[in-house]
């Protein structure tokens, strides 16, 4: 058992926190782990940890989870440190939940319920305001006994935390009127898949690659995608960049921008949310259709905190999600960012020096704010790419002009020559363009 206190800093927030956490399999290191990361999500939603607790069982108690002694423990903690809420690392049955808030007499959210308030908290879009608010219903639902009449689906500035961000207008939490609101959510949300599958047609009918940014949560994504933008962007920049910070799930919407690198051809960059241990599988199923952007991209770029000492944990976690989500055969470039300062902490130890950027094969390691490591992922980019592209001639009608201009700016060509029957080319044509205009191909070369 172990018992660990907080200092605050002198940071405002919301509320405080206890936490708690039960390890039932003595796996020490994936336990602390886990508390970490359940301590930075509780930062993220403004919300200051005051005080931790733990607890070695078998198994949960099925009653409260931490079994009666540890609950009188964590009940004087509440007491000690005046918190507002205590937050536990596993998912808790709804049972647990009214038991635990019964003799702890203040609220009790669990992992998947902070997480839900996160997203609730950072949604901006329409789209992803209603993939939360349906999560949230989903994950409610079950717990409706015994929370009364408390909670709704707007909380203000005051009242029960778990209820913070999840609409605008009053809900009663009765069954029949979530049942019937989450009906008209998956209406909302089937309007919505059908805008983003259109807008994706047309991505995918412009002959751009399309290539998108995954992996762990706060590993750097936005800061590729805003990078780019502001070296490399067609567009404003004002408009174009996404919000950029230091915290888990800074950001939940996803982006569409185009990218033009002189020298390279121009392709569609997506930053999509990150992803975490045990991301609720409600949170999944409801942002599937923003998720499964990652399926339909040529390439995917898996951004690695490589600073970070779990790093490879946070790897398997973007397959495991990538898998889950049908995007697991997509090819990928893994991008090992912050490497920067993994090379300052080498120099700082007398170490072997790591080069920054480096690449080799299908990884790269880059700062993201470093413009020859971005221009060394974009040359890298390229080459995987063009790995599958099918060296050929063709042979263009002059009536074709468009073509060619398209071609021009979306292939690479090695030789034009302008014959009295049309426009020879010897070009690298994609599969995309392969099928699409394989009737003027004259001769594959490779």
């Amino acid at each position: 058992m172990k018992n660990t206190y907080y200092e605050n800093s002198q940071e405002e927030y919301s509320a405080k926190a206890v936490l708690v956490g039960l390890n039932t399999d003595n796996d020490t290191d994936a336990f602390e782990r886990s508390m970490a990361e359940l301590k930075e999500l509780t930062k993220a939603l403004d919300i200051a940890v005051v005080n931790t607790l733990t607890q070695a069982l078998p198994s949960p108690d099925r009653s409260t989870y931490i079994g009666s002694g540890k609950v009188e423990e964590v009940k004087a903690a509440v007491e000690m440190f005046d918190a507002d809420v205590v937050i536990f690392e596993d998912t808790l049955s709804p049972m647990q939940v009214r038991n635990l808030e019964k003799a702890l007499d203040t609220e009790v959210m669990d992992r998947t319920g902070l997480i839900l308030q996160i997203f609730a908290k950072r949604a901006k879009t329409r789209e992803s305001r209603l993939q939360v608010e349906y999560a949230q219903l989903q994950y409610m639902l079950p717990r409706l006994v015994g929370m009364g009449t408390s909670l709704s689906r707007q909380g203000g500035g005051s009242g029960r935390l778990s209820n913070k961000g999840a609409g605008e207008k009053k809900l009663e939490l009765d069954r029949r009127r979530i049942e019937h609101r989450m009906a008209e959510l998956r209406r909302e949300l089937e309007g919505v898949e059908k805008e983003r599958n259109t807008q994706r047609s047309k991505r995918l009918n412009s002959k751009l690659h399309s290539i998108s940014l995954v992996g762990y949560t706060n590993a750097g994504k936005s800061t590729i995608l805003n990078s780019l933008i502001k070296l490399y962007g067609s567009d404003s920049l004002e408009e174009k960049t996404v919000l950029e910070k230091n915290m888990l799930f800074a950001t939940l919407d996803t982006s569409v921008r185009k990218i033009a690198p002189p020298s390279h051809k121009p392709f569609l960059l997506t930053d999509t949310v990150g992803f975490i241990s045990n991301l609720p599988h409600g949170l999944v199923k409801a942002f599937r259709s923003t998720l499964e952007e990652a399926k339909y991209a040529d390439l995917l770029l898996q951004v690695i905190d490589f600073s970070d000492p779990e790093y490879r944990h946070h790897m398997e976690v973007t397959k495991e999600t990538l898998a889950e989500i049908g995007a697991g055969d997509v090819p990928v470039i893994y991008v090992f960012n912050k490497s920067d300062m993994v090379q300052k902490e080498q120099e700082e130890n007398n170490q072997l020096v790591m080069e920054v950027p480096r690449s080799m094969d299908d990884r790269i390691y880059v700062c993201a704010k470093d413009k020859d490591s971005l221009d060394a992922l974009i040359e890298l980019m390229e080459k995987k790419l063009s790995e599958n592209d099918t060296l050929c001639k063709m042979l263009l009608p002059y009536s074709e002009g468009s073509l060619l201009n398209l071609l021009n700016e979306s292939c690479k060509i090695e030789n034009t020559e302008y014959l009295p029957e049309g426009v020879e080319l010897k070009i690298y044509l994609n599969a995309k363009f392969y099928s699409t205009y394989q009737d003027y191909v004259t001769e594959v070369i490779h």
